[in-house]
């Protein structure tokens, strides 16, 4: 990757996503100023960030953005690469990737210092580090960070690359998704409510923190054994929306 590409790419992209909708379009030309492999790098950036928010209901900034920023991003090829396995970031060694978005990447990863254990670390994308992204990303971190509740993924530690890339580290969540745990399982009626009734106790308790998940669905229900018992185990509040105050600034 070009550096001073990125760091230009980066720079509109911010300055764009601050205009009214309508003039977006005609000042990422004039940014441009018909440099196609910018407008290219931009196109990919954009794309990226446009995919993590599909899910929201009605027009939003992003999918604005994609709307008058034009259709190359696909062609373009400019995403980089970012972590792997058997990297390090500060204590935490990479073991293996677990999940992945349009803008961060989740790894299991094993802490050495100062106790001895396995994590979940997710970590923005190498290039995807602009100022919208980044924001969401502080957005899920800091909600996570205001639960305490056993059927929710709890929030150990947070901190940056030395690029200054933001990362945080979860408990590592060894679980199926609620629907595959039940029919492999063979869970009748009663038991399959029993686990929904976890899944609703975990919501209840981010409502009582001003927090709405958005996005409950099977893959972001874990449910594994714990001392016998199913546990469930709510994860991901990447588009998590706060009711009473912003959640960053």
């Amino acid at each position: 990757m070009d550096p001073a590409l990125h760091a230009r790419a980066k720079k509109i992209i911010d300055e764009v996503l601050d205009l009214p909708e309508d003039s977006r379009g005609v000042a990422l030309d004039a940014a441009c100023s018909g440099d196609a492999r910018l407008r290219g790098h931009i196109d990919a950036l954009l794309a990226a960030i446009v995919r993590e928010d599909r899910f929201l209901s009605g027009p939003t900034m992003m999918e604005g953005a994609r709307g008058t920023m034009g259709g190359s991003a696909e062609a373009s090829g400019a995403r980089a690469e970012g972590e792997r396995a058997g990297a390090r970031i500060g204590p935490y060694k990479l073991l293996e990737k677990i999940g992945e978005g349009g803008f961060g990447t989740v790894f299991m990863a094993e802490q050495s210092t100062p106790i001895h254990r396995r994590v979940a670390l997710k970590i923005i994308k190498l290039g995807m580090d602009t100022r919208a992204v980044v924001a969401r990303f502080e957005q899920e971190r800091q909600a996570l960070a205001m639960m305490d509740h056993p059927n929710i993924a709890k929030v150990l530690d947070a901190g940056a690359t030395e690029l200054g890339r933001p990362f945080f580290v979860m408990e590592l969540v060894k679980g199926e998704p609620i629907t595959a745990f039940a029919d492999a399982n063979k869970l009748g009626i009663r038991e399959r409510l029993e686990l929904f009734t976890q899944v609703c106790r975990a919501v209840q308790h981010a409502h009582t923190k001003g927090i709405i998940h958005r996005d409950i669905k099977p893959t972001n229900v874990l449910v594994a054994m714990a001392d016998g018992k199913p546990l469930c185990k709510v994860i991901d509040f990447g588009i998590a929306k706060a009711t009473q105050r912003p959640l960053t600034d």
